[in-house]
């Protein structure tokens, strides 16, 4: 029985792995319970309110310039899988000063109702849409994406008109993505959520900036390089060298590229 036993040990301990990964990638991948909360918010903001497609109340926020004039522009952003909305909303007025800023919080992080998933990410970046397009008629809509939120804000640039993309630590598939972190494991049959920017981005003509991560573990460098590849209109590509992940938004050099990526798209119009 021994040898037997050895051969089905290692084969018992990958079934229980597969199975973790299978039923777990929900709460790995949109970790909705572990949301720092947010910090203070700039000055005369206000409170937002949807119906997602399914019901379910979705809550985000609207963070006024801080003067106005000139050409109105809107920033609809979308965070990473842990990202507060009201802290994404107040990094992205500290980066962008002279635009409305507008970001939800995802379905199933609350306040939001419901239980996120990648599909319901992606249906819900288009209601959130066409509600800033009700709010805001006159302006143009830049969507940035960062990490995660790079995959739905592609989807919404596939989806609905909107005048340019920032992407932030991007991909090219999220099914990619997972299959760099574990290629010891079939991630790609195992993975119930998806997210394809390639594909997305090859069937629209807006114009797309792409910011990356030289020293990202999580989404690698080479994720950001395939998807360049198949952006139909790729007006600026910058990869800031010896940056991570994370770190990515406390470097210097950070907010410079930010604003050069956005001052590209407006000059492609």
């Amino acid at each position: 029985m021994w040898p037997w036993a050895l051969l089905l040990s290692p084969l018992l301990a990958y079934s229980l792995i597969l199975a973790f990964v299978y039923f777990a990638q929900t709460r790995l991948l949109f970790p909705a319970g572990s949301v720092l909360s947010a910090g203070p918010m700039p000055r005369h903001w206000r409170p937002l309110t949807l119906h997602a497609e399914t019901g379910h109340r979705l809550h985000g926020v609207h963070v006024p310039p801080q003067a106005q004039g000139g050409d109105p522009l809107l920033i609809l952003g979308f965070g990473g899988n842990a990202w507060n909305a009201e802290s994404a909303a107040a990094f992205l007025h500290d980066l962008f000063p002279r635009a409305d800023v507008v970001v939800f919080h995802y379905r199933g992080y609350a306040p939001s109702e419901g239980s996120p998933s990648a599909a319901a990410l992606q249906a819900d970046a288009l209601a959130i849409h066409d509600l800033a397009r009700q709010l805001f008629s006159d302006h143009r809509i830049v969507v940035v994406g960062f990490s995660v939120g790079s995959g739905v804000a592609s989807y919404l640039a596939a989806h609905r008109p909107v005048d340019g993309l920032i992407l932030v630590t991007p991909f090219d598939s999220l099914a990619e993505v997972a299959s760099d972190q574990y290629p010891w494991l079939p991630v790609r049959s195992l993975l119930r959520h998806r997210m394809e920017p390639a594909r997305d981005l090859g069937e629209t003509k807006v114009p797309v900036a792409l910011i990356a991560a030289g020293a990202d573990r999580l989404v690698r460098p080479i994720r950001a390089e395939a998807l360049s590849g198949a952006v139909h209109n790729l007006v600026f590509y910058r990869t800031l060298a010896g940056a991570s992940h994370n770190d990515i938004y406390d470097r210097q050099d950070f907010r410079a590229t930010m604003q050069r990526a956005l001052e590209q798209l407006s000059a492609d119009r």
